[in-house]
């Protein structure tokens, strides 16, 4: 595969993996402390369905932050991409004139070849790296600001516990009905809270929380010599 067919620094799918399973839940199903001298109500007894992976991207702010971000690495790829192209230009090249090359000008090339795969290698990964680890403190900083509209949201209409289906291989859940699905729900709230066009401000002196586990990386870019192992 080539490197234009590849989507380098396309968004990973494993965005849910960067949220705490138990913060999520104590933040989702924590109850509020009602006032001193507010009688305590019903216990809540619903349950809620939601996928924050979904919401997170839906949201208005996830929407503008993430774009931000792709756009912000697109002059990366199409270095990469042109970086790409000149290695499959040589190797094409060494290839069809190989036989009226002597053996040291065709080794000459060879090395020449290699020398440019492996940086090219280099600069591929270390640009998958920058842009998933901003992916994910992206993702975990507006994760956390979905957290507390859904605890606001679950208290305001009666929820006992609200679980995240955005991984099927680790949610609890096997079936819902619509009814208790509140992704929609909690994206407007969240839209309504925080306007996308106001600057998404990170508490001072706050450190973007590490992921649970790390988001699949792409295959690298293709080509007929032997490519370094990561370490």
């Amino acid at each position: 595969m080539s490197m234009s067919k590849i989507q380098i620094l396309a968004l990973s799918v494993g965005l849910s993996s960067a949220f705490s399973p138990v913060a999520f839940a104590q933040a989702a199903s924590a109850p509020a402390s009602a006032p001193a001298s507010t009688p305590a109500g019903p216990a809540p007894t619903r349950i809620g369905v939601l996928n924050i992976q979904e919401a997170i991207l839906a949201s208005e702010e996830g929407k503008k932050e993430f774009d931000a971000l792709q756009q912000k690495f697109n002059p990366k790829q199409a270095e990469l991409k042109t970086q790409n192209d000149e290695v499959e230009k040589l190797k094409k090249d060494l290839e069809t004139q190989g036989p009226k090359l002597n053996d040291d000008e065709r080794a000459s090339r060879a090395r020449v070849i290699e020398t440019k795969q492996k940086a090219l290698q280099r600069n591929y990964e270390d640009a998958q790296a920058e842009y998933q680890q901003q992916e994910q403190e992206l993702a975990n900083r507006i994760g956390q600001k979905v957290l507390t509209t859904v605890q606001k949201y679950a208290e305001a209409h009666g929820y006992a516990i609200v679980l995240d289906v955005s991984n099927p291989q680790t949610s609890p859940v096997l079936w819902a009905t619509q009814g208790t699905v509140i992704t929609k729900e909690v994206v407007d709230a969240f839209n309504a809270e925080n306007p996308a066009g106001a600057p998404a401000a990170r508490p001072a002196g706050a450190a973007a929380s590490r992921p649970a586990a790390p988001a699949p990386k792409p295959a690298p870019p293709a080509t007929s010599a032997p490519t370094p192992k990561r370490p």
